[in-house]
C-alpha cells in the first residue's frame, strides 16, 4: 500500500519531467511554449469569468431568497405527473444550473431522508445521470466566443428532463 501511495505522489512530477524531456528531445523551447500556454489560459479564464460569476450569483440568490421553494411548489403538479418525488424536485431544478448547488442539495436530501429509500435512490440516479447544462454551455461556448448556441440548450435540457423522469421511473420499478 505504501508503494502505491508513493507511486501516486510521483505520477505528476514524472509526467511533467517526461513532457519537458520530450520537448527538449524534439528541439522545442519548452519554457516559451509554457509561457504561451499560460497567457492563453489566463485569457480564457478572463473570458469565462463573467459567465461564472453570473451563474454563481444566480444560484446563490435562488437558494437564499426562497425562490427555489416557490418554484418547486409551483411545479409540484408537473413533478407529480412525471412521477418525480417532490423531495427531489429542488435537486432536479439545480442540476442543470450548478454542480456544487446540486451536490449541496443532494447532501441535504441524504441528511434529511436517509439512505435506501425511494427519495435517496431517485436523487442518486439523478445526480449521476445529469450534467450542469447551463454551466457547460456558458463556459464552453464562452471560452470560444460563440454567441448563438442554436439547438444546444434545448437538446441538453431535453436530455436532463429525460434523466429526471427515468431516474424516478427506474427507482419505482425497483421498489
Amino acid at each position: 500500500m505504501r508503494n502505491m501511495n508513493m507511486f501516486g505522489a510521483l505520477v505528476m512530477p514524472m509526467m511533467v519531467c517526461g513532457i519537458i524531456l520530450y520537448g527538449l528531445f524534439k528541439g522545442v523551447n519548452v519554457f516559451d511554449c509554457f509561457m504561451d500556454g499560460s497567457k492563453s489560459g489566463i485569457k480564457t479564464a478572463m473570458d469565462i469569468l463573467p459567465a461564472m460569476l453570473a451563474l454563481v450569483l444566480s444560484v446563490s440568490m435562488l437558494k437564499s431568497s426562497g425562490a427555489l421553494s416557490v418554484i418547486v411548489a409551483t411545479l409540484k403538479p408537473v413533478s407529480d405527473l412525471l412521477g418525480i418525488p417532490a423531495e427531489v424536485a429542488p435537486l432536479a431544478l439545480l442540476c442543470p444550473i450548478s454542480g456544487s448547488g446540486a451536490l449541496s442539495m443532494y447532501e441535504t436530501i441524504l441528511g434529511e431522508y436517509g439512505v435506501d429509500n425511494v427519495i435517496e435512490r431517485t436523487a442518486s440516479i439523478m445526480m449521476c445521470s445529469t450534467d450542469t447544462t447551463f454551466y457547460a454551455v456558458a463556459i464552453y461556448y464562452g471560452a470560444i466566443n460563440i454567441k448563438k448556441i442554436r439547438y444546444t440548450l434545448p437538446a441538453a435540457l431535453t436530455a436532463d428532463l429525460t434523466s429526471f423522469i427515468m431516474s424516478a421511473f427506474l427507482v419505482r420499478m425497483m421498489y
